[in-house]
């Protein structure tokens, strides 16, 4: 088969592979749709730790099954599934406690790291546990399928977060994930949504999906016009998306006393906090990681347009140009979010 091989940090080619045997409770999957995302580019160079070639990456995907193993029961060859990212035992303590993201054995497709090595979905067949994929509905187009994983860690954060309706939320960060939480805050119920980002064109695309205002928070005066409008207390809620001290700091000053602030950005590895301001406004801080069982509610979500996905896919493209696309990605070319790969 063919695949897109990251052999050395920076170095991505089309190879020829052998195409995964699936086991007795795996799917085999012609990937249709493989999405390109941060991580994969954060991953690119070497800078995660958690792509160590030589690795097929690639991990927001859907295709159609190829075969079944021998043990899977609840699907058959022609079938239009996506997959999660997440791979699961099922069986350990937080797996039967329902918190699959959490297992004691998690491994992530696409992803290699000193302790697994999972190959992806920047390729033209992949091996899944039967147990993390998802039937597809025939309306839903294979590329807005591939947002689901997307969608999911959005959703993910949002169900942790305490956002009464008619509640203001704060969401700081308007890349890919974040213009997904703001729709998906927008689906569970807020009134007001507020959106912060350095960039005006991400900015722009916020409003025309739903954001109440928007902001650059290159601006000195961005907290005092939250409050301005929340009455001098603050949001209820704010959802980081980012990952970075600046931006959990925005979300932390953002919020009224008594409110929540949902980290789901994990771009650096360490940050500072105002840990006395946090305290004595007692501010709830929640992590969230990846997604724990959202996807049939998300494929509803994307299916009936409540969540819609379509105005953040900036290309779709062949999986034998996706060497120069990571490039493009990994360099930050103005106006690109997501690239979709097709094999």
């Amino acid at each position: 088969m063919k695949a897109l091989l990251l052999s050395e940090y920076k170095q991505l080619s089309i190879v020829d592979l052998p195409a995964p045997l699936p086991a007795e409770d795996e799917l085999l999957i012609r990937i249709q749709a493989c999405g390109i995302c941060g991580s994969d580019v954060h991953g690119y160079d070497g800078s995660t730790g958690r792509r160590l070639p030589p690795i097929v990456m690639g991990h927001e995907a859907a295709g159609i099954v190829e075969s079944v193993g021998s043990a899977v029961e609840n699907f058959r060859k022609g079938d239009r599934v996506t997959f999660d990212s997440t791979v699961y035992c099922g069986k350990c303590f937080y797996c039967l406690r329902g918190q699959i993201n959490l297992c004691e054995n998690r491994e992530v497709i696409g992803v290699s790291t000193p302790a697994f090595r999972r190959m992806g979905a920047f390729a033209e067949f992949v091996a899944v546990p039967a147990r993390i994929a998802y039937l597809l509905p025939e309306s839903m187009p294979y590329a807005h399928a591939a947002m689901i994983e997307a969608v999911s860690v959005a959703v993910h954060g949002v169900s942790l977060t305490p956002i009464a309706l008619d509640d203001t939320v704060v969401v700081v960060g308007a890349g890919m994930i974040g213009l997904l939480t703001l729709q998906a805050v927008c689906a569970a119920g807020a009134g007001r949504v507020f959106v912060l980002d350095v960039d005006e064109s991400r900015l722009e695309l916020a409003r025309s999906l739903g954001a109440t205002q928007t902001f650059n928070s290159r601006s000195a005066d961005v907290i005092p016009q939250i409050l301005d409008l929340t009455s001098g207390r603050g949001a209820d809620a704010a959802m980081e998306c980012v990952g970075s001290t600046v931006p959990v700091k925005l979300a932390l000053d953002s919020v009224r006393k008594g409110g929540a602030v949902t980290l789901i950005g994990n771009v650096a590895p360490t940050i500072e906090l105002g840990l006395q301001s946090t305290v004595t406004r007692q501010i709830r801080l929640q992590g969230s990681c990846a997604s724990s069982g959202e996807y049939p509610a998300c494929i509803s979500l994307i299916s009936r347009g409540a969540i819609r996905v379509e105005p953040l896919i900036s290309a779709v493209a062949p999986l034998e140009d996706g060497a120069s696309w990571f490039h493009r990605l990994y360099e930050r070319e103005r106006g690109l979010l997501k690239v979709v790969l097709e094999p």
